[in-house]
Order: structure tokens, then C-alpha cells, then sequence
């Protein structure tokens, strides 16, 4: 195959990947609107769920197990297209040299996370979100930013692109599933606040906030080290081998401390002055929003004034 073959597998995996999530969202959309149904639990006369609530369960099962199963093989279509990409360039390369590849790449880094550690920390309630999410970002990737498949300036031509990237990418896998989880958290308490949550309404089938805090806790704590060699280790290399010097004030450089230092704000104060719950999901969509900036804001506010615009 021929590097343009390999352009054409990359492009078809990558469209088929989104419609298998589409599939995989669909599945936990019915998973959701059949569990409304089982609340309340009804009883029959000898005080055991009913026979029409068993079969109900059954169901929501299977389809969020069909779900999780359509997610796996999405990444795996993801996986290929990723892959191919990379394949699709002479010379071979690493395919996440501009924004289209590495919000390829990002949202298989999203993906991955979420399917490691659904079992861990029992997230297929997230499912709906997550495939939501991904068939958005994965359309608007496709749409907005898709470029054809080509060699990178030689400033990319290095080993560090690899770890450097590929750090950046799980971290930024690993915050956006925290970044859910914050959401959902500040929105479940709103409406608590408000009153008791509707019995079969999609919030009151979420885990209770203490839950959805802890949780977010744990994968921003998973992400950020990640994000520290990333952005402070292996970044600077990268950039004294590129360009002769380890820190220059570039605005991504700067943008990369920013998010590290809120990131590290909301651990500490998460960790040691015990603010938990609606203060600490604050501070982590800040953090969030930080990155996303760093990614996306950079490029379109600075332009050429990055020495990072090669990556638009």
C-alpha cells in the first residue's frame, strides 16, 4: 500500500469509528430511559422485585453492555485511523503533528481512559457522556480542522515528539473524564438544592456527589504528574533540542504553567484545606478550560506568534 492508500484506510476508520460511538451512544441512551422505568422499585405480593422489573433490568443490562462493547470497537476503528495516519506520510511518523491529528488523538486518549477505568471505578453510567462527547468533537474535528495527511517542519523530527505528545495526550484524557465528572457534580447539586431530584429522572440514576467528588479527585490526581512531565520535563527538552534553549516564554510554553499550576492549585486544595465538592469542581473546569485554551486559543489568538503555530 502506497502512502495514499493509507490516507484513504485512515479517513474511512476514523468516519466509522464515529458511527460506531454514534451506535455506542445510542445503546446507553436506551440503557438510561429503560433504568427511569425501575424507579420506584415495585414489589410483587411476596416482597421480591416483579417479574416485569427483573426483565427490565435484563434489558438495560444488555444494552449497556452493548454500549461498552460498541465503545471498544470504535477505539479499536479509532486505533486504526491513528495508525494509518501515521503510515499515510513519508516519512513515517507519529500522527499527531497538527491540531486535526492530536484531537484525533486526544479523543482516543479519552476514550482509553474511560474504558480502563470504567471497571475501576465503575463509570458506565459515564458512557452516555463520554460517546456524546466524543461523536461531537469527533465531527467537529472531521469539519473544522481536518487537514490531508503530510510531512512536519523538522523541528518535529525527533523521539521527543512521541513522549512529549504522547504524555500530553493521556493527561488530557485523564482531565477531560475529571472535567465530566465536575460537571455533572455541579449540575446534580443545583437541582438537589432545588429539591428532591425526580425518582427517574437521569441525575437521581447518577452516584451521590460524594461519589462524583472522590472519583474526579482520583483521575485529576492520575493526570496530573502525567501533565507535569509533559508540560515541565518533557517539554523543555524538547524545545533545547529544537531550538536551543529549554524555557522561551512562547505563549503555549506559558499556557502549559498556567493549566499545570491551576491543575496543582486544585489538588492542593482539594488534599490539604479540604475543599471538596462544589469549590473543588469549580477550580478543576478552570483548570479545564485553561487547557482547552492552550490548546485551541493559542493557535488562533497568537497565530504566528508561537513558535508552536505549526501544530494549527
Amino acid at each position: 500500500m502506497n502512502i495514499h492508500d493509507w490516507a484513504v484506510v485512515s479517513d474511512r476508520a476514523v468516519m466509522f469509528a464515529g458511527i460506531v460511538y454514534a451506535v455506542a451512544l445510542v445503546s446507553h441512551v436506551i440503557e438510561w430511559a429503560i433504568s427511569r422505568t425501575l424507579a420506584p422499585v415495585l414489589v410483587s405480593a411476596g416482597g421480591a422485585p416483579s417479574d416485569d422489573v427483573s426483565e427490565k433490568e435484563l434489558q438495560a443490562e444488555k444494552y449497556g453492555r452493548i454500549g461498552v462493547a460498541m465503545t471498544i470497537i470504535a477505539a479499536g476503528l479509532h486505533l486504526l485511523g491513528l495508525v494509518s495516519r501515521g503510515l499515510a506520510t513519508d516519512p513515517i511518523r507519529v500522527p499527531w503533528g497538527n491540531m486535526y491529528e492530536f484531537t484525533l488523538a486526544g479523543t482516543f486518549g479519552v476514550a482509553v481512559i474511560y474504558l480502563v477505568l470504567m471497571r475501576r471505578y465503575d463509570l458506565r453510567w459515564l458512557g452516555m457522556i463520554v460517546t456524546g462527547f466524543l461523536v461531537v468533537v469527533l465531527m467537529l474535528d472531521q469539519l473544522v480542522l481536518y487537514k490531508d495527511a503530510g510531512p512536519v517542519m523538522p523541528a518535529l523530527h525527533s523521539y521527543w515528539l512521541v513522549i512529549h505528545v504522547l504524555a500530553a495526550i493521556i493527561a488530557t484524557g485523564t482531565f477531560f473524564v475529571g472535567g465530566m465528572l465536575s460537571v455533572l457534580y455541579l449540575v446534580k447539586e443545583r437541582f438537589e438544592a432545588r429539591g428532591p431530584l425526580r425518582e427517574r429522572g437521569f441525575l437521581a440514576q447518577l452516584p451521590s456527589l460524594e461519589v462524583m467528588d472522590r472519583v474526579a479527585y482520583r483521575l485529576h490526581a492520575i493526570g496530573f504528574p502525567i501533565w507535569t512531565f509533559a508540560a515541565l520535563v518533557a517539554g523543555p527538552i524538547w524545545a533545547k533540542y529544537a531550538w536551543g534553549r529549554y524555557w522561551g516564554w512562547d505563549p503555549k510554553e506559558v499556557w502549559a504553567f498556567i493549566t499545570w499550576v491551576v491543575y496543582a492549585g486544585y489538588l492542593h486544595a482539594r488534599a490539604t484545606a479540604g475543599y471538596k465538592g462544589r469549590v473543588a469542581a469549580i477550580i478543576a473546569l478552570v483548570a479545564l478550560a485553561t487547557l482547552l485554551f492552550n490548546f485551541i486559543g493559542i493557535n488562533f489568538v497568537f497565530g504566528g506568534g508561537s513558535q508552536h503555530s505549526y501544530a494549527k
